[in-house]
């Protein structure tokens, strides 16, 4: 079981820096939850892979900048439907 959390931990590091992508999105796609990719890519990758680490790391303090934005162009589309 510990080398299969350790390959996910490095596969979901990977899929996020490729496609600058969300936790929530990197989520869905392998079928976990968002607490386990966060705790995948926040703890587990910092212990078994720096360099991924920062890569990754700065696409999510990106997601985590502009977050405020996709929230209220989802919530304009909902109303903007009616």
């Amino acid at each position: 079981m510990k080398g299969i959390v350790e390959q996910r931990a490095i596969a979901l590091a990977e899929y996020i820096v490729e496609n600058k992508t969300t936790v929530r999105a990197a989520a869905k796609k392998f079928g976990i939850s968002k607490s386990t990719v966060h705790m995948d890519v926040a703890t587990r990758l910092k212990q078994l892979d720096p360099s991924l680490y920062t890569d990754v790391r700065a696409v999510l303090d990106v997601n985590k900048a502009e977050r405020h934005i996709r929230g209220g162009l989802a919530t304009k589309e909902k109303y903007s439907k009616s």
